[in-house]
């Protein structure tokens, strides 16, 4: 799970947790507070019908029932019973409401004073009042419909309250985080596109205020640091390359001199000879490493046009001059859009040194020194040129490495090379943003693809 959507989903359960507990906390008190509102207007009601009884004496048992029903108080099915000292009824309403009521309950009265409790849908509020002559008590019930029904209203309000809002928190949080986090998207984004043509990428910061920007100025000091050391790296390959160019010239030179001359016995020149080609594969070796060093954006950048078809002519050319033995089979697709698919903007001599070391390891690695290229379109109009030959094919491990520096294939022996040809190539059309995948079409067939976009 990403950050963004631990963050979101940690806020929303918070939310929902704390607007849950308060919800309860809410539907709880207020409960509470109805059953006490309750409970005092049935002492209220209570009371007052005692202290009619004890303190009126005009008023008689039939007054009070008058009283009682015409009252502004008047109770849901209320039900009032009154006892005396000796636990006898004095007084019961003229409801048909019942309370289910026993000495004991008249004993705890008498000890306790009061009690209040719940007898189904009743609620039964019980007193003790004691005066100079006589005791008495009262039961009251009644049902609290009007404030059941406001308890129902608020557990509904706060039930879709809770719903619609958490709903709501979860969207809006969601949408607030991947806001607030989009520097941060945009930071993994430019990273993940750095590679080493384009190690002068740098992360944009607006302050220093918060964690985001600091990261992106750690990450831009560190990115210089990566820079120039990268740099100092391939110009020390680079001028290393150079340097040993030159004494394997004169080497090359003076055996070559020597092999030519007729003083020379036949035994040496097959020695030199062997020296030669070692020379050779070793030159070879310090060309690919000095191409390696020099292909870098900033300085092979080219904004010229060139037609694709024109520079593979150029490097099966050169490539014939070089093995004459070597065949290349060419083939163009018939397409509306190919002539402008062809034109490519970029360096010549990368895109030409790219197409010989494909067509070249075509021919090398091949069964009968054979290669076919193919120019073609994709459906999007990408220019695509294939190259395929026929022999040893690739297994699954040596394809994930086989653009790796010095990888070299079980179908490699017997055939000189150092593994950097591929690289090359891929760095070049990397460059030039393209790129190059191997597959196996059929059985004994190894087919390279270069999409030019």
């Amino acid at each position: 799970m990403t950050l963004k959507n631990r963050i979101s989903l940690l806020v929303s359960l918070l939310f929902t947790i704390l607007f849950g507990l308060a919800s309860t906390v809410i539907f709880v008190l207020y409960s509470n507070f109805r059953k006490e509102e309750f409970r005092d207007r049935l002492e209220i009601k209570a009371l007052s019908n005692i202290k009619l009884l004890v303190n009126v004496k005009e008023v008689d048992d039939q007054l009070l029932k008058m009283i009682d029903q015409n009252s502004i108080n008047k109770l849901y099915d209320e039900k009032t019973l009154v006892f005396d000292s000796h636990y006898k009824l004095i007084y019961s309403s003229i409801d048909d409401a019942k309370i289910n009521w026993s000495v004991e309950d008249l004993k705890y009265l008498k000890k306790h004073k009061t009690f209040f409790k719940q007898q189904g849908n009743y609620e039964v509020y019980g007193v003790f009042y004691d005066t100079k002559d006589r005791d008495f008590y009262a039961l009251i019930s009644a049902t609290d419909d009007y404030g059941k029904r406001k308890l129902l209203f608020l557990r509904y309000t706060l039930v879709v309250s809770y719903i619609f809002f958490t709903c709501i928190c979860w969207i809006l949080t969601s949408f607030m985080v991947k806001k607030v986090m989009s520097p941060l998207s945009i930071f993994h984004q430019k990273i993940k596109n750095i590679n080493e043509n384009n190690l002068d990428t740098r992360i944009e910061s607006k302050s220093n205020k918060n964690e985001i920007d600091l990261i992106a100025n750690e990450f831009n000091f560190m990115m210089d640091r990566i820079e120039i050391s990268y740099q100092k790296q391939k110009e020390f390959t680079a001028h290393a390359s150079h340097e040993l160019r030159t004494p394997l010239s004169r080497i090359t030179s003076q055996i070559e001199n020597t092999i030519s001359d007729s003083e020379t016995s036949v035994k040496g020149k097959t020695f030199l000879k062997t020296i030669l080609s070692d020379v050779n594969q070793l030159t070879e070796l310090i060309n690919s490493l000095l191409i390696l060093s020099k292909i870098d954006n900033k300085n092979h950048q080219s904004s010229e046009v060139h037609r694709m078809d024109e520079i593979l002519f150029s490097a099966i050319e050169n490539l014939n001059k070089s093995f004459p033995d070597f065949v290349i089979l060419f083939e163009m697709e018939e397409n509306d859009n190919l002539d402008t698919a062809l034109e490519v903007k970029g360096n010549k001599n990368l895109l030409e040194i790219a197409l010989s070391n494909v067509l070249k390891n075509a021919c090398v690695y091949s069964d009968n020194k054979q290669a076919k290229v193919k120019i073609s379109t994709s459906e999007y109009g990408h220019l695509i040129i294939s190259v395929s030959n026929t022999g040893r094919t690739l297994n699954e491990n040596e394809q994930k490495n086989l653009f790796q520096p010095f990888m070299r294939g079980e179908n490699s022996k017997g055939t000189t090379g150092f593994g950097l040809g591929l690289r090359i190539v891929q760095r070049i059309l990397t460059l030039h943003k393209a790129t190059i995948t191997y597959t196996i079409p059929q059985e004994k067939i190894n087919l390279f693809r270069l999409i030019f976009y």
